[in-house]
This record gives structure tokens, C-alpha cells and sequence, in this order.
């Protein structure tokens, strides 16, 4: 598949000074570890559609494995074999539009979230409610996950007041801790008791908003005069577990269908108060297979 280039695009959305270390030992063993313990639905239906190889795309002829990247759409799998997810806030997914879609993992989110996801391909930007839209990209002023509804909050009520905005100070951890009295509902039930008492906790935010690209070219999406004045969040120290890392690069360069999932992980800890119990573990549905593939054909040629 040209989803396993090695080109893949990158979500810039952690920064560490640490490179990717050179010795293919070491490689080989990040390789190993990652993905271990997820909750994922059965990858039985993705082996089968392997075993049968690629198919065309009806929409745009294109040949392809699993899913069309173009189109955002299925081939050799059905909708009921998939899992889809329900995500607690609206994610939309900023690409740039040098970048070919089959090399980046964006679709991937679209796909398993449908109702929650949305693609634009820049320079198509919504206009955003300052006061209800995060940006994940690191920078100077950017804040935590755990920082985020804090901010948010105080965004909405300085200028609710007429004042200027100042930047929010960090909280204490006593501060979180009190801050965080609410027991989490899942976001899937039906209860409307219960969806108003998730809505509550997540506001003011309604969408978070990732862009989609190699490093050396985010700068003019997140330059844009559109996303200035959008809080920017961002993630804890993770590491990329992609199956061909930039040399050079650090290992904290995020794949974009990694970086949406460490938000959801982080969010649903420290915004909805709630222990991470697996409940987004599926928007790595099919980069976890993807991984496992490339990682026995690595171990087959020795090179592992």
C-alpha cells in the first residue's frame, strides 16, 4: 500500500531535541514494543481482504487495499466489519495539499469516526469561534491537554467581560485535582441526562483541529490568520511507533492518526475526569494491522 511510504506525513505535534537513534537494533526494538494491550476489534476481516489483494475504486479507479484514500471510502470491507467510534468532541483535520492522501494516516480517523471527523484541504479553513476551537501544534504560548478547558474558560469569560485576553498560568496539581469533580458518563449512551452532563464538562470546546502534513511544511497552515488566535494545546512526550522513521527526525513527530488518539487518550483523563479505559483504542484500527504487516515483512527479510 502506499500508506507504508516512507513519507508518511508526520503530526508535529510534540517537540523533543532527542534524534532517532541511528543503530538498526535499536529500531528493530521500537518496532517490537508499541501498540501492545490495545482494545481493538478483530483484524480478521482485514487478513481476509489482504488475501485478496487490491481492488478499483468505483468512484475514482484507483487501485487500493482496505479503503480508499481518495474518496474516503471502503473496498473489499463493509461498514459493518469495521468498528465505528464516537468521539466526545468534532476533530477537523487540516491537509496540505502538496501531499499525496495515500501517505498520510488522516483517513484513517475519517473512516472509524464519520460522524466526528472532517478533512479540508488547505486553503479551505472554517472560520472558527475563537473561544471554541483548540489547535494541537506546539509553539510558543501553547498549553497541556490538562491546562486546555481552563484556558478555554478564561478566553470565554475575559472576553465576555470586554477585557483583553491574558494567557493562563498553570495550574497546581492540588488545582487540578479540585477542579476535576465530575465523574465522567460515556459519551455513547443514550442518556440525554447524560450527554448534557458531558456537553457541560466540555465546555466551551466544540472541535479540535489537526493539521495534516511533513514538518517542513506546516508552517504555512499553522501560520495561517485563520488559526492565529485558536488556543494552541500542546501533547505530553509520546513517541511515534511509524514503521519508517525520518532520519534524523525525532521520534516524537506523531503520525496524524497517532497524534488525534494521545489528544483523546489525555482528554478523556483530564477533561472528562475519567479513567482511560481503551474507549478510542480503534482509531488505530487499521494502523496497528498496518504496523504488524510491515514489522513481520521486516522480521521475514532479516532485517529485524
Amino acid at each position: 500500500m502506499s500508506s507504508l511510504d516512507q513519507n508518511q506525513r508526520l503530526h508535529p505535534s510534540c517537540r523533543d531535541k532527542t534524534t532517532v537513534s541511528s543503530d538498526s537494533s535499536d529500531t528493530c526494538e521500537l518496532a517490537k514494543q508499541p501498540l501492545q494491550g490495545l482494545k481493538l476489534a478483530s483484524h480478521a476481516v482485514l487478513e481476509k481482504a489482504q488475501e485478496r489483494g487490491r481492488l478499483k475504486c468505483s468512484k475514482c479507479g484507483g487501485s487500493r487495499m482496505f479503503f480508499c484514500y481518495t474518496c474516503c471510502s471502503l473496498l473489499g470491507v463493509s461498514l459493518q466489519e469495521i468498528p465505528l467510534i464516537t468521539l466526545p468532541v468534532k476533530i477537523d483535520i487540516i491537509k496540505h495539499p502538496n501531499e499525496t492522501d495515500g501517505k498520510s494516516t488522516a483517513v484513517h480517523a475519517k473512516i472509524l469516526a464519520p460522524s466526528d471527523v472532517t478533512i479540508y484541504t488547505y486553503p479551505c479553513i472554517p472560520d472558527y469561534e475563537k473561544d471554541q476551537v483548540v489547535l494541537v501544534f506546539p509553539g510558543p504560548g501553547a498549553v497541556s491537554v490538562q491546562d486546555m478547558m481552563q484556558c478555554l474558560r478564561d478566553r470565554t469569560k475575559s472576553r465576555s467581560h470586554g477585557s483583553s485576553y491574558e494567557p493562563c498560568i498553570k495550574r497546581r496539581k492540588s488545582e487540578e485535582v479540585q477542579g476535576s469533580t465530575h465523574t465522567a458518563e460515556n459519551p455513547e449512551s443514550g442518556n440525554p441526562d447524560e450527554a448534557k452532563g458531558l456537553e457541560s464538562r466540555v465546555y466551551p470546546l466544540q472541535r479540535v483541529v489537526f493539521i495534516d502534513s511533513t514538518w517542513n511544511q506546516t508552517n504555512k497552515i499553522s501560520t495561517d490568520e485563520r488559526l492565529q488566535d485558536l488556543l494552541r494545546v500542546e501533547l505530553k512526550m509520546r513517541k511515534t511507533c511509524f514503521w519508517r522513521h525520518q532520519k534524523g527526525k525525532p521520534d516524537t513527530y506523531l503520525a496524524t492518526i497517532e497524534a488525534i488518539y494521545y489528544f483523546l487518550n489525555d482528554f478523556q483523563v483530564h477533561c472528562l475526569s475519567q479513567e482511560y479505559k481503551g474507549e478510542y483504542d480503534n482509531l488505530l484500527f487499521f494502523y496497528s494491522y498496518l504496523h504488524s504487516v510491515v514489522n513481520k515483512a521486516k522480521t521475514a527479510a532479516g532485517k529485524c
